[in-house]
This record gives C-alpha cells, sequence and structure tokens, in this order.
C-alpha cells in the first residue's frame, strides 16, 4: 500500500498534535527536543539549504525528518502555510516552570500573538517560563507560530490563579511602585494583565505587590510584549552576566 503522508498528517492532528508552521518554528522544536512525529515540506532541498544558512546544528535531524510532499498538498493541510514551505505536528509538553528564574504570568490573555511573542521573550531571557490564566490554550497554532517554536525552549502551561506557583507575585500595575526601585529575585511570578481589562481582582488579591514600568507622562501604556521585556530585562541587568 503506498504511503500518503497526507492520511498520517489528518490521524495524527486528530489525535492531540499541535501544528508548527514554518521553517523557524519547526527548526526551534528540533533544536529543543520536542517530539515531531511527521513534518512536510514543499521543497526539501530548499529547506535543508536554508538549515545549512541559518541552523547548521538541525540539518542532519531535518534530513531524517522531512517528508517532501506537493505544495498543493501542504496548502490542503494548513490553513496558512508559511512562505518556508515547511510544517510540522508535535507531541505538546507542558511542564511546570523552573525555578532558577522569574516565572511570567499572563493574566487571562486574549490576543494569540501576544502570548506567543511572550514566550518568545521568555525563551530568550531564560526566564522560568510563562503561565497562562483564563480560556485561552497557550499551545494554540498561532501561539506556536508567534513564538517561532520555543514552546519547547521553556515552560509554557495553563493553571487558575489560585493554583499558581509558590512565590513573591508581584503584579504590574501604573499605580504600583517603580521597577527599578526593587530587586527582582529569580523565584519570583511576574503578573501582567490582559491587553484590555488588565489585572483581574483574583490577581491582584494574590499579588504580594504592585510594581509600574517607567512611563513619559500622557503615554497610556506598552504593548504586552514590550512590558515582559522591559520586566524581564530589569531582572537580567541586576544579575551577574
Amino acid at each position: 500500500m503506498t504511503y500518503d503522508p497526507a492520511d498520517r498528517w489528518h490521524a495524527l492532528a486528530a489525535g492531540g498534535t499541535v501544528l508548527l508552521d514554518g521553517f523557524h518554528a519547526v527548526k526551534h522544536a528540533v533544536r529543543f527536543g520536542a517530539e515531531l512525529p511527521l513534518a512536510v515540506t514543499a521543497d526539501k532541498a530548499a529547506t535543508l539549504a536554508l538549515a545549512r544558512d541559518l541552523a547548521p546544528d538541525t540539518v542532519p535531524a531535518l534530513d531524517a525528518l522531512l517528508t517532501p510532499v506537493a505544495p498543493a498538498t501542504l496548502a490542503a493541510l494548513v490553513p496558512r502555510p508559511h512562505p518556508t514551505g515547511v510544517a510540522a505536528l508535535a507531541v505538546p509538553a507542558p511542564r511546570a516552570p523552573a525555578r532558577t528564574a522569574p516565572v511570567v504570568v499572563l493574566d487571562n490573555p486574549r490576543h494569540l500573538g501576544n502570548i506567543g511573542a511572550v514566550v518568545r521573550l521568555a525563551a530568550g531571557a531564560g526566564a522560568g517560563g510563562v503561565v497562562t490564566t483564563g480560556t485561552v490554550d497557550p499551545w494554540h497554532p498561532a501561539v506556536l507560530r508567534a513564538a517561532a517554536g520555543l514552546h519547547w525552549a521553556t515552560a509554557v502551561e495553563r493553571r487558575a490563579v489560585d493554583a499558581l506557583p509558590d512565590g513573591p507575585l508581584y503584579a504590574l500595575d501604573p499605580e504600583g511602585d517603580d521597577l527599578r526601585s526593587v530587586t527582582v529575585e529569580d523565584g519570583a511570578l511576574l503578573a501582567f494583565g490582559s491587553e484590555r481589562a488588565g489585572l483581574s481582582p483574583e490577581m491582584r488579591a494574590r499579588a504580594d505587590g504592585l510594581l509600574a514600568l517607567p512611563m513619559r507622562p500622557l503615554v497610556s501604556s506598552y504593548n504586552l510584549a514590550t512590558s515582559v521585556a522591559m520586566a524581564l530585562y530589569h531582572w537580567m541587568a541586576r544579575r551577574p552576566a
């Protein structure tokens, strides 16, 4: 019987895997040890050439992993194929955050792209992980795409507010103390409110203190990912290089 990647793709997609769309997402998933039952490409030679140029450490794994498919097949499998013509199905791996660095807590976030950008920031900054509250799945395909597949480089999970990890929790709020006046402990939690509603009453009640980002008067707010980046950089800047 002829092997049909499309049939296997549909079977795996129905079995709880998540979609990785684009070369960079697949590259990072490979680099950080994700389990990828199936990865496809519309041009394997071009994909491997891109890997040799941008991520040579992943070339052997990608060469063994990638299954060539026709461009039309890829377009039928992926709702919005990435320009690099690569996609994969991966087994999600939520895990408890590490407590050797601050954990980013997103309180009921709504924008999938913002969540992905924060995961990417957390991975790059060496944060302990990203925990979300609320109904949005932090392993949604749009989040994975925005995070460039870096979910496997840090801890990413969803919890209720009353199930957050232990440790001092600093909630970012314009009425709080200036962030620059505080040393953020490695085991702290940094909580950020949703893009529109801000911090929930439950998160405010859980917080040990409120911290404010420095901001020029009359400017209303920062983007969520920018706020997280500022807070994490403040933590990083006070640690030994």
